[in-house]
């Protein structure tokens, strides 16, 4: 056990439902992102995945059951949002985007010291982005914006790497340098969740898979989560979700 992996609990869901304006986007899930576990979470559009990192991130309130962070913090996760949810308009430097991952050491409103900004600049190396620091965010090309971010979680440090569709529209070498990372965290014991749209990437890459279609369809193994029949039964749950339906009755549905 890695010495990161051996400090870190497990990330508990007991039967959540998270809703929208009480519409149930995620229903009924229970299980377990292990210590140092690599999950990917999977499913059709619309079922729920990007919410129940929302909601693990305390964005969203679970509308009934319980999510245990094992005494862990929002400040102890590192998350990556979907890349249209940031506004790269925002007049920062590529150099000040990384620096905010060292956040809960400077402080919202503390400058950076030499050490910070040193720890930066290795960052961005190990993204292969030498150079680019005075940069403005929004000059960069999709992929070169998902490395700054990625080196923004290198430097935050975090103990758990929670990441919503990281290498959607990035080109295949980004996204193999990038995955490179993601291993790497694994390897060194951290927890590191990622939902994704790629099966043969999910396949190829991560160990385990919650297969999901606004309920749980399947928590395990990657080759059983996603064996035929369940992808299957993953499309026609979803394909059969009724909007108008309370939260009661799809939980009596998902139960029958």
């Amino acid at each position: 056990m890695s010495p990161v992996q051996s400090h870190l609990p497990a990330i508990r869901f007991e039967n959540v439902t998270v809703a929208y304006d009480r519409r149930p986007a995620l229903h009924h899930l229970s299980g377990a992102f292990e210590p140092g576990s690599l999950t990917a979470i999977a499913g059709p559009n619309g079922a729920g995945k990007s919410t129940l990192l929302k909601a693990l991130m305390g964005e969203l309130r679970p509308a009934e059951g319980v999510i245990d962070r094992g005494g862990l913090s929002v400040g102890d996760l590192g998350y990556l949002p979907q890349a249209a949810e940031i506004d790269r308009q925002f007049p920062l430097s590529v150099a000040d985007t990384v620096m905010l991952g060292a956040w809960q050491q400077i402080g919202a409103f503390g400058g950076a010291t030499r050490e910070v900004a040193h720890r930066a600049r290795q960052a961005l190396s190990a993204v292969g982005l030498n150079g680019f620091e005075r940069r403005h965010i929004g000059a960069l090309s999709t992929g070169q914006f998902q490395r700054v971010l990625f080196a923004r979680l290198l430097l935050q440090d975090a103990k758990v790497i929670i990441l919503d569709e990281p290498f959607t529209a990035i080109d295949a070498r980004t996204t193999r340098d990038l995955l490179a990372l993601v291993h790497g965290w694994h390897g060194d014991g951290r927890t590191v969740i990622a939902v994704l749209h790629d099966f043969d990437q999910v396949r190829a890459h991560f160990p385990s898979t919650l297969l999901l279609a606004r309920e749980p369809i399947a928590w395990g193994p990657t080759e059983s989560a996603l064996s035929a029949v369940n992808q299957l039964r993953a499309r026609a749950m979803a394909e059969n979700w009724d909007e108008n339906a309370e939260p009661c009755e799809r939980g009596q549905r998902g139960a029958a």
